[in-house]
């Protein structure tokens, strides 16, 4: 079904992956780097590494699996799992050491259950390990002085996490696992949201769950708006243009507020607006409904900050944004067997939206 040269590459792909996460959860773990003179990254460093890299990456890789076999077992054509590395180690710069993964279609889907089975099957397979993962991570917790051989300046009385020149990175909160942690933990061992980074479990789980959420945007042709597309046929572009209104609004929140330097408002406000209106590109609306949508969402923000100043949203978010509607396209395409699903589908469709819900974390990485 695929060449030598085509496994050759995705292993390649794949083992480069592995290194690069395992780099980078040695940064997260230890706080080593292979660019470090003080704290180096070690061979036993490394291996202890893998502690993080083998269940992050496994989590993904059966995410991947889950499309891939569904789709061969559609006959639908799809290329091997394509794993991104991303690690910026060798410069110094944080970094989780993957952009993911993904499949590439090789063939048309012409069917609206066909979509649906392989768009539900990656997330559901991925979320039924991490969900073992975080069990593992939560009732498997180190003893609470753990983190002061991680961080021993902890025990300096006089130390400040707020101090100049210390990066601060603290993960949000989603339902899932603030309830696992709730019901699992031990209160005692539990670290704060500053320091899950150094516990390899908890952290891959936690970056399991973000993805999840990520692919179950019900927006376009993510695996959401793939599920959306399967449960409402006649609304799916509705719905998946109002949730991404939604989702840069959100995301803006803040990048324009009245309370802020004039001058700078000058510059930023037309700026903002461009890049909204670009979002929208790859949609159906006309041009001049484009920019109206720019507009209002800012106009909204502005006038809503005004009462509210401190209302503050995640611009981190705002890249993804730009990724969905620029690159990726807010609308799914059309099928030619427009069959509705069965019931046993569309409880499926509901499990994974409320999968989204407990996973979506709004803030995910605090940096400070």
């Amino acid at each position: 079904m695929y060449t030598k040269k085509e496994y050759l590459r995705h292993t390649l792909l794949f083992v480069l992956t592995f290194i690069c996460t395992t780099l980078a959860g040695g940064e997260w773990l230890f706080g080593r780097s292979v660019i470090s003179s003080e704290m180096p990254l070690t061979w036993e460093y490394f291996v202890q590494s893998m502690a993080f890299s083998i269940p992050f990456i496994g989590i993904l890789l059966i995410h991947e699996l889950g499309h891939l076999f569904t789709s061969i077992r559609h006959n639908v054509k799809a290329s091997l799992p394509y794993f991104i590395p991303f690690w910026f180690g060798f410069i110094g710069a944080p970094s989780i050491g993957t952009m993911g993964a993904v499949i590439r279609m090789k063939a048309f889907v012409n069917s609206r259950r066909k979509f649906f089975d392989i768009g539900v099957a990656g997330p559901l397979a991925g979320f039924v390990v991490a969900l073992a993962v975080l069990f593992y991570g939560f009732t498997h917790l180190p003893e609470a002085d753990y983190i002061y051989e991680i961080h021993p300046e902890y025990l300096d009385p006089d130390y400040s996490h707020d101090q100049e020149g210390v990066l601060n990175i603290e993960l949000g909160q989603n339902l899932l696992f603030y309830g696992m942690e709730k019901a699992l933990a031990d209160p005692d061992k539990m670290p704060n949201m500053k320091e899950v980074i150094h516990y390899p479990y908890l952290f891959a789980g936690y970056l399991a769950l973000f993805f999840t959420a990520l692919n179950l945007l019900p927006i376009g042709q993510l695996d959401g708006g793939h599920i959306i597309f399967g449960l409402f046929p006649k609304h799916h572009k509705q719905i998946s243009h109002v949730f991404y209104i939604a989702f840069i609004f959100f995301a803006g929140l803040g990048v324009v507020n009245p309370h802020l330097d004039p001058t700078y408002l000058l510059i930023a406000i037309p700026v903002y607006i461009g890049f909204i209106y670009i979002c929208f590109q790859k949609s159906a609306f006309k041009t001049q409904t484009k920019l109206a949508i720019a507009v209002t969402i800012v106009t909204v923000q502005y006038t809503l900050l005004n009462f509210f100043p401190d209302l503050k949203g995640y611009e981190g978010w705002l890249l993804y944004a730009f990724i969905l509607g620029r690159v990726l396209g807010l609308e799914h395409p059309p099928v030619q067997d427009g069959t509705r699903l069965n019931k046993g589908r569309k409880i499926l469709a509901w499990l994974a939206i409320i999968i989204f819900l407990i996973c979506f974390t709004p803030k995910p990485f605090m940096i400070s």
